[in-house]
């Protein structure tokens, strides 16, 4: 049930590019930078609108997306996220420029 939840992960988003001592910690515990995150947080509202069983409804609480989302966020100067299907077209775009 946990994917996302793991310090390599984390600290491959939340690590301050430049900052010895997070570049230290990254390299003591063989992290590299994450620089893009693209993810879709699961469908929680629509689940629970379709009327679907209280346990379908417990499993999409996404908890490893917003977690995601909010790291990246937190280090918004060197990580760039996209959230939606409706972002990536723009993004492809300035990735392509």
């Amino acid at each position: 049930r946990v994917k996302t939840l793991h310090p390599a992960v984390h600290g491959g988003i939340l690590a301050v590019r430049g900052n010895a001592e997070h570049e230290a910690a990254m390299a003591e515990q063989n992290i590299v930078p994450i620089d893009l995150v693209v993810l879709n947080l699961y469908a929680f509202e629509a689940t629970v609108a379709k009327g679907s069983d209280f346990s379908t409804c417990i499993e999409n609480i996404d908890i490893g997306g917003p977690s995601m989302l909010r790291s990246s966020a937190k280090n918004h100067a060197y990580v760039t996220i996209a959230s939606s299907p409706d972002q990536y077209a723009e993004l492809m775009a300035e990735m392509e420029s």
